[in-house]
């Protein structure tokens, strides 16, 4: 039975017991969360949060004294160079704890334990909404995520209108071509068939010269020789 005692021992000695701690309070600050038992949690919370409050003053003093409780030269360095300066704003309160569930070999109930600060889904600046100014005005926030939202569907009209001109342009450019081909091709074949019909009519005239010109030697002939047909 506890009978009024605040610290909960962890079924360890002392020493085990502060150096477990000693231990998880490095882990977090180096890893800015890690996963363990609601009771670990929360006795983590009750030694590391002092040490939190004593990193936003950077001095000798402070660093001897939070060297004391974590033993570890690296990460006291990154407690006072990186974890410090995000906690500056911030008076107590630097961890949360958020419960998965029941573990299942003994059914421990299980837990995350956190720095606020380092949590990009929760902090403020991630939740912040970033507003655009739209050409339709509005008096309230409901009117300007309308008109937003009519905004972005104009924009989607018109590029599906552009998008439909170009291929309609595009169908009519074909359809151009095609008709100049053809075009092209009716006339190629009529200069074809009108130089078929000149050359034909020219063998015709060449033809017709020469039966003339031996008709009249053959009546010369009998003109010159009448005696053949005696």
């Amino acid at each position: 039975m506890r009978h009024g005692n605040k610290l909960n021992h962890l079924g360890r000695k002392s020493a085990h017991r502060k150096a477990m701690l000693s231990n998880m309070a490095c882990s977090l600050i180096e890893h800015k969360r890690i996963s363990t038992t609601i009771a670990k949690a929360k006795a983590l919370r009750v030694y590391v949060e002092p040490l939190l409050t004593k990193s936003k003053t950077d001095s000798t003093h402070s660093r001897r004294i939070v060297f004391s409780y974590l033993q570890s030269k690296e990460v006291v360095s990154e407690l006072f160079r990186d974890v410090a300066p995000k906690i500056a704003t911030r008076n107590g309160g630097y961890t949360r704890i958020i419960r998965l569930g029941y573990r299942l070999g003994d059914n421990a109930e299980m837990c995350m334990i956190e720095l606020v600060d380092f949590n990009e889904i929760y902090t403020n600046e991630a939740v912040k909404k970033t507003t655009r100014r739209s050409r339709r005005g509005g008096s309230t926030s409901t009117g300007a995520v309308t008109t937003d939202f009519v905004a972005d569907a104009e924009v989607v009209v018109e590029e599906s209108t552009t998008v439909t001109d170009e291929v309609v342009a595009e169908e009519v450019v074909a359809e151009e071509a095609v008709a100049e081909e053809a075009v092209a091709e009716e006339a190629v074949a009529e200069e074809v068939v009108a130089q078929e019909a000149v050359a034909e009519e020219a063998v015709a005239e060449d033809e017709t010269p020469s039966a003339s010109n031996d008709e009249p030697t053959d009546d010369a002939e009998e003109a010159t020789n009448p005696d053949k047909e005696a």
